[in-house]
């Protein structure tokens, strides 16, 4: 996990135009390929990851075709009626306006609830401290300036989407409770 002193680079930051919103708005993304951090969110989302899959999986959509067979089974239930409403949420800027510290809380929560003390062997707070290392030690450079970011993750480290997911969790599962009694569909 400890970076090549020789080849570390330090981050940096691009922007990638949404052209499917109004006013055009740009997305931040940093190149992380070779920063001192990367490691480490490498090692977290490999051990992480497939934990948040298998226990969110159900309610999670990749693409197109994972939510047609969602619907398709929603369908095959006899639920789906002309009175069906489908309803989507953007939630902007998720993964760089990431409360950092409700997020490495929510993180250690996560993995208490479906019954980790470990994983892979590393304690939950050795965790906690290597996910904060991600998060909080992240700089980037942008017109030949340093930056450190302070809020959120880096959109481009492969642990910031899974942390991030993580996050959505918390907030999402009351409601997936009550839609699972009602027989509804979630996705996510």
């Amino acid at each position: 996990m400890m970076p090549n002193r020789t080849k570390s680079v330090l981050a940096h930051l691009y922007f990638n135009p949404k052209t499917h919103k109004i006013g055009i708005p740009v997305r931040p993304i940093e190149n992380t390929i070779g920063a001192p951090t990367t490691n480490i969110s490498d090692f977290l989302d490999e051990i992480i990851r497939p934990i948040f899959d298998s226990k969110c999986g159900p309610t999670s959509i990749i693409d197109g075709a994972s939510l047609l067979k969602e619907l398709y089974k929603y369908i095959k239930k006899g639920l789906f009626k002309a009175s069906t409403l489908f309803c989507t949420f953007d939630i902007r800027n998720l993964y760089t306006m990431l409360p950092q510290e409700e997020a490495l809380d929510i993180l250690i929560e996560f993995l208490h609830v479906h019954g980790y003390t470990k994983v892979k062997g590393i304690s939950l707070d050795t965790i906690r401290i290597l996910a904060a290392i991600v998060l909080q030690e992240n700089v980037c450079v942008y017109n030949n300036k340093i930056y450190k970011q302070m809020l959120g993750g880096a959109m481009g480290s492969s642990f910031t989407l899974t942390l991030a997911n993580i996050f959505m969790w918390k907030w999402q599962k009351e409601f997936v409770r009550r839609q699972d009694i009602s027989g509804e569909f979630y996705g996510r």
